[in-house]
């Protein structure tokens, strides 16, 4: 069997994608994967879309953050908890590289799709399984979200000011962390796969890969019984960092992890006296006179409007960056050069912006072909290549199959 691709030329042209995750994290791996060349089928319920369709601000009826979440995917429409269904997606997955499912453990098992009965299938299958707390585990058949990782990981309690409650990112910051880890993980099981002929399964928690970006936290209590707290903007690492306020009202961002970039602050701010006080000569030094660093830094600023405090660092050569929201990005020179932000051709709304693909290869970048395609827009196409005739697909459309 032949699926005809819908992917473009890139590192992964060749490689099948079957995407039967729903919200972020599962579909945002899928979508990593066709952003360089994977053909990524969608497969969703044919009377329950992925919820994200229905996520956030809307235009004339259509979800925008679909649109980005689903790009350079073709979608279909499966019903897997039926046995014609559950046949069908087989029958896909028997030419399939690479299978992406969060649903709770067991489920898939319960259908009849579970990892011994597709690998039955194709030996040389990839299965990534998301969810929230793994395969195995107390936990493991609990109803998992990115919020609750977030909360789990250690991130919520140290994120936020330090008399204030533990802080919730206002976006799925823990989705798209494991998101990126997931796209990985399948990239080493393929390569796995080229060495050894045989596919694998990926079991990946969402409460894993944020924690793993939280730094020697878990290192740090077991040598030291030391626990992070929470510092607002600070860090218990070095000073001045923080956010300050601009005469314009606007805000500007400081780092100093660098002694040389702190003393090049202090000079600039007016304060020289200060890099030759005894503590200043180490980042924890400083830290604990942040108090201190931060009022200089801050009576500086404020008696300046943004721009002319980020012209005044950038010629001190020390690190600023100006707070933005999505207005700034988008006026913004230096994401203009890196082309960050893509205008992407859409069939609803003519041409929607997003961001790029995250990062750049010389040989092989990837694209953004189009955005996330109608619920089931390819339904026809793809499982008529797997030799379904007109009549059998509109019996299964009549029976809610498809």
């Amino acid at each position: 069997m032949t699926v005809t691709s819908g992917a473009g030329r890139g590192p992964l042209d060749g490689v099948t994608v079957v995407d039967l995750a729903t919200l972020f994290a599962g579909p945002l791996a899928a979508a990593f994967l066709g952003d360089f060349g994977a053909d990524v089928i969608k497969v969703e319920h044919p009377a329950k879309p992925d919820p994200s369709r229905g996520h956030g601000p809307a235009k004339d009826g259509v979800g925008l953050w679909w649109k980005v979440l689903g790009r350079n995917k073709r979608t279909v429409t499966c019903n897997l908890s039926d046995p014609e269904g559950a046949e069908l997606l087989r029958r896909l997955l028997a030419d399939t590289d690479v299978l992406v499912e969060n649903f709770r453990p067991g489920t898939l098992e319960r259908w009849g799709l579970g990892p011994d009965e597709l690998h039955a299938v194709n030996p040389r299958l990839v299965i990534a399984r998301i969810s929230g707390f793994g395969q195995v585990g107390p936990y493991a058949r609990r109803p998992g979200f990115g919020t609750l990782a977030e909360a789990m990981s250690g991130f919520a309690a140290a994120t936020g000011e330090p008399d204030g409650p533990p802080t919730l990112p206002p976006f799925g910051l823990a989705d798209s962390v494991t998101a990126l880890a997931a796209a990985y993980a399948v990239m080493l099981a393929l390569r796995s796969r080229d060495l050894t002929g045989a596919g694998q399964v990926v079991d990946l928690a969402i409460i894993e890969p944020i924690m793993a970006m939280l730094g020697p936290q878990i290192t740090w209590y077991d040598q030291l019984g030391y626990i992070q707290p929470r510092l607002g903007n600070r860090s218990n690492n070095n000073a001045p960092r923080n956010t300050y306020r601009c005469a314009d009202g606007r805000w500007v961002a400081v780092s100093t992890s660098a002694q040389s970039i702190a003393e090049r602050v202090m000079r600039l701010v007016g304060r020289p006296e200060l890099v030759e006080e005894p503590w200043f000569a180490t980042g924890t030094g400083r830290a604990g006179h942040a108090d201190e660093l931060d009022a200089a830094v801050s009576a500086w600023v404020a008696k300046r409007d943004r721009d002319e405090v980020v012209a005044a660092f950038e010629e001190a050569q020390a690190a600023v960056a100006p707070v933005y929201d999505v207005r700034d990005i988008l006026a913004d020179p230096q994401y203009g050069a890196l082309g960050t932000v893509r205008a992407v051709p859409d069939e609803e709304l003519g041409e929607v912006r997003m961001q790029n693909v995250p990062f750049r290869l010389s040989a092989t970048p990837g694209e953004i072909r189009h955005a996330g395609r109608r619920h089931g827009q390819d339904t026809d196409a793809v499982f008529g290549a797997l030799g379904l005739s007109a009549d059998e697909l509109a019996r299964l459309r009549e029976r809610g199959v498809v």
